[in-house]
Formats: structure tokens, sequence, C-alpha cells
């Protein structure tokens, strides 16, 4: 990964307490807050260990960024740092309104984008309609093939996931409120439970966002409590990260099948949630409702934006089988840069914001 980006000027500032630059992006609706400067060395030998030292010793820097008056509830971040792969251009972690996400794929999509743009990956030849960039996850390394023109990005990014797979199908558990309800649990970089909404009294496409967060978050508290997650790989990676509500269509359709995903601490993604997507296909997959190379479009019921998917080739996870998905989407930037200032209090924040020059 290249050095740390600076900005030219800075507003001033609580000197005990450094200015963090920041360029904000979104993708199918849903925010990602890049740190471009600022951020304290995270240590560490590797990135899950990185991960592990931000949480303890750097977590009121994802609180600045995160939280109001900065951020608010369902705002997403990430801040780079080398990897230890060879292979890697650049790793992330990812932040959210609870802790520090295994995977993202909403983020990735953008990622793609921005290292291209900023010059975190080797420029590619002027006639290239599409640029590499190996952006290392806590999850596992994901490959971003990034749109370009004239070693520009234009936009639409897909990428190859880590292995996916699928960890139960039809276990039931009982939801308070709700009874004894069957449902998946599947792994894209991060693990979901999966259900129909329909199964909880609710229509994904038109119930009032509190009560799928509210059915969401019930699903998710029950399967902590009587499911065991693991992942053959790290514990690190062995939990929970939320419930994906679904309209229940499965079987393979050409219309997009469209689900929710509340995830962290009730955070509401409202894209159709990459990592979701990923899972999701190997779950379609595993239950042969959807063959290799088959594309399905993935809608989000909190803003309509769509994502497309498809299991690109078998692999192994440990003893589990799996397959790499492929996700794709349209990742954008908004028209700022952000200088984020201000003391430990947020009663004594400061804002100033940079135009960009260039649009989207």
């Amino acid at each position: 990964m290249a050095g740390p980006l600076t900005v030219p000027w800075t507003p001033p500032h609580d000197p005990e307490t450094p200015a963090l630059s920041v360029v904000d992006m979104h993708t199918g609706g849903e925010p990602l807050r890049i740190v471009l400067a600022g951020c304290p060395e995270v240590v560490g030998p590797t990135l899950l260990a990185k991960r592990r030292y931000m949480r303890q010793h750097l977590d009121h820097v994802r609180r600045r960024l995160m939280f109001e008056p900065r951020g608010h509830r369902d705002m997403y971040g990430a801040v780079l740092v080398p990897s230890e792969l060879p292979d890697a251009h650049l790793g992330v972690l990812f932040l959210n309104n609870e802790g520090y996400s295994s995977m993202c794929g909403h983020a990735v999509l953008a990622l793609g984008r921005f290292a291209l743009d900023f010059g975190l990956v080797p420029a590619p030849p002027s006639d290239a309609q599409e640029a590499l960039v190996n952006i290392h996850c806590p999850c596992g390394l994901v490959a971003a093939f990034v749109e370009c023109e004239g070693g520009r990005s234009r936009g639409p990014v897909r990428f190859h996931s880590v292995p996916a797979f699928v960890l139960a199908t039809d276990f039931l558990v009982d939801v308070p409120g709700h009874g004894k309800v069957v449902v998946d649990v599947a792994y894209g970089g991060a693990f979901y439970a999966f259900v129909s909404a329909e199964k909880l009294g609710l229509d994904v496409c038109s119930a009032k966002t509190r009560d799928l967060v509210a059915a969401a978050s019930a699903v998710t508290e029950a399967v902590k409590a009587q499911f065991k997650i693991n992942h053959p790989d790290s514990e690190d990676l062995a939990f929970l990260y939320g419930t994906i509500l679904t309209d229940g269509k499965d079987t393979y359709n050409e219309e997009p099948t469209t689900n929710i995903c509340v995830f962290a601490d009730e955070q509401v993604d409202r894209s159709p949630t990459g990592s979701g997507v990923t899972a999701r296909i190997a779950l379609q997959y595993h239950k042969g409702l959807l063959e290799l190379n088959q594309t399905r479009a993935f809608k989000s019921s909190a803003t309509g934006s769509v994502f497309t998917g498809k299991a690109v080739r078998e692999a192994k996870c440990g003893d589990f089988k799996a397959v790499i998905v492929e996700v794709a989407g349209q990742a954008h930037y908004t028209d700022t840069w952000s200088c984020i200032c201000g003391d430990s209090s947020i009663l004594n924040s400061k804002h100033t914001t940079f135009q960009r020059t260039d649009k989207d």
C-alpha cells in the first residue's frame, strides 16, 4: 500500500486530538467513511491482530468517526492499514456502530474504486477496461475488479469473495414474541442468520423498518443464545454479525429477490449487503436452487438499490464445501472530503469540508 494520504490544510483544533481526514462514499445508498490520514498507527503482525489492537486501544477513533455529531447510527467506516499478505494492495479494518466486522461487501466495492483513483494500486494501461485491486479484509483476501477508462474508475465494481459456505440449514430457534422459527446460517466473510420475513408475520417489501429491525434483532439474539458459531480458520471470525430477512424467493428467478440486513447494534444496511449476498448465494447453491455462473439480482428493501451475485466456482473452507461468489454493484463518491477535528468531547467538535474538483 502506498504511503499515507494528506490534505493541505486543517482548521484550528485541539492539538491533543489529531484531525482525521476522510473521504465519504456510498454503494447502493450504504455509506462508507474512508480515513485518509490522522489515524494513529494500528499495531500488529497480522490484520486480525491489528483488528484486535484497534478494538482494545483505538476504539475512540471509531467512535469519533461513527457517532454523532460527525456520523450517525448507521454510519460505516474503513481504516486502511498495511497487509502482511504479499498479493494484497492494501489492508482494511471495517468500523460500524458496535465494533469491527470481518467483511463488508459494499465497502469493498467502494474501496476498489477509491484505491484506483487515489493511486493505491499501480495505474492500469490507458486502454484497460478493468483494474484489479486485491483488498485484505479480516476474513481474507478479496479481489475487486474496477471498471475504468483512461486509468480512472467509472463506478461499476465487482469482487470475488473468500470461500462462502453454509453452517446450518433449517435450524429451529425459539424467538421471543414469534415462537419457534426455522433459520439458516451461512458465511460470506461474515456469518448471518437468514429467515423469510413472512415467518415473522412481516412483508419485507412493505413493513415499517422499525418492525423489521425489531424482528431481525430478536432472531439474532435467539441464534446467539441457542447456536454456536464456529469458523475453521479463526475464532476471530466465529461470531454472528446479524440477521437478513428475505422475501422467501430463494428459487432462481430473473426478477430481483428482496432482503434487508440488520447487523451490529441494530444497524440497517441501505444496500443489499455484499457479504450477505455472498452468503445467500452460497445458501442457495447449497440447497440446489442455483447453478454455477447463474446470476441473481438482490434488492434492498430499504432503498431499492440492487447488487447482482453468482457462484463462480466451488471451493473449500476447512471441511466445509464452499463457493467463491462474485458480487457486483455501483460505488459512488459523495461531493466532499472532510476533515474531522475536535477533542474527545462531542460538545467541542469542528467539521470542515473540502469540495471535490471532479464529479462522480
